[in-house]
């Protein structure tokens, strides 16, 4: 999941903005447990699709 959608129960703003020292705290926990933290939903789906094509593209190579 990435932090640029989820909600603060301590100040009621975004996590991604760090308006509070619980958002603040919560979005480095967010960004150490996950490199891909920061990306939004739209460039992983581009990534997995590369890397499906760039699969593809070895399988049909070697075969």
């Amino acid at each position: 999941m990435t932090y640029d959608r989820l909600v603060c129960a301590n100040c009621a703003a975004p996590v991604s903005e760090g308006r509070c020292p619980v958002c603040r705290a919560n979005r480095e926990r967010l960004q150490q447990e996950n490199p891909f933290a920061g990306l939004n939903p739209m460039t992983l789906i581009m990534l997995l699709a590369i890397l499906i094509a760039a699969v593809a593209l070895l399988a049909h190579q070697t075969a």
